[in-house]
């Protein structure tokens, strides 16, 4: 039996996540369908794992394998490109009406997976890196900070990453991509002033995923483990509930900030 509208805390909100088809990004979507929300997933590539969550969060126990209307769409979009972003949101709007998007995840990144010094790093792996986490992440705030809905309930988290604080040796790019975006949110989050719309960064340690676990050696993942105080790696649904909390209206005076969540692995 599904939960009634009533209790739950995004009945009828609408929200987009990026790079939901997969790791943290389809553990958000998920959390935010199983507190009432509808879901834009995300994808650069993949269709088929986006079209897989797609068919789980719109799978109804009740009256048949599919809803009235859907819970969630899968839309393609490279967050890289002011076109595709624009398109992302344009089709948003479409599927589920003119001002009823409220929340906006961006969980779409890139790592390079060889994790060069900054000697040895190409310029134009350094270019891709802030391509899409930091072009990315502009682009895709300054879309939901103008089609948000006003008056309450705007939420837009960025998610960042740790590294900005533990600096680990060969990610240079990534952490520094992240670190812009931080700033870059801080600052949205006063331009917003007086539209109801919170802007915060959500910044993981090392989670279990693809991304983590590419191009990692088993023994640099065991020290890694060995180095939390949880003595394991974070899980996607390790972060889906603090995302989820501040897409609620309990998460409305968390405004401007970054959190970490990281077992206490990094600092």
């Amino acid at each position: 039996m599904e939960a009634s509208a009533s209790s739950l805390p995004l009945h009828g909100r609408v929200a987009i996540v990026t790079g939901a088809s997969r790791g943290i990004g389809r553990a958000i979507a998920i959390h935010l369908r199983s507190l009432g929300a509808r879901v834009v997933i995300n994808y650069a590539s993949n269709s088929a794992q986006a079209d897989q969550v797609v068919s789980e969060l719109n799978a109804s126990t009740e009256g048949g394998p599919t809803p009235p209307s859907p819970h969630a769409v899968a839309i393609k979009a490279d967050i890289s490109d002011a076109d595709q972003v624009k398109h992302l949101f344009d089709r948003t709007e479409q599927e589920f009406g003119k001002g009823q998007l409220q929340i906006l995840v961006n969980c779409a990144g890139v790592l390079n997976p060889k994790y060069p010094a900054l000697v040895d790093m190409t310029v134009e792996d350094w270019e891709r890196t802030f391509s899409v986490n930091t072009r990315g992440s502009f682009l895709c705030c300054k879309e939901a900070a103008s089609r948000l809905k006003r008056g309450g309930g705007g939420r837009i988290i960025m998610i960042s990453s740790s590294a900005v604080g533990s600096l680990y040796p060969g990610y240079s790019a990534y952490a520094a991509s992240k670190a812009a975006t931080e700033t870059m949110v801080k600052i949205l989050a006063k331009e917003l002033t007086g539209t109801g719309i919170t802007a915060n960064c959500v910044a993981p340690g090392p989670v279990a995923t693809e991304l983590f676990f590419a191009g990692k050696t088993e023994e640099k993942v065991e020290r890694i483990v060995e180095a939390c105080p949880m003595k394991r790696l974070g899980q996607p649904d390790d972060v889906a509930p603090l995302v989820g909390f501040l897409a609620t209206d309990a998460g409305q005076w968390v405004n401007g900030q970054v959190i970490r969540v990281n077992g206490g692995a990094c600092v």
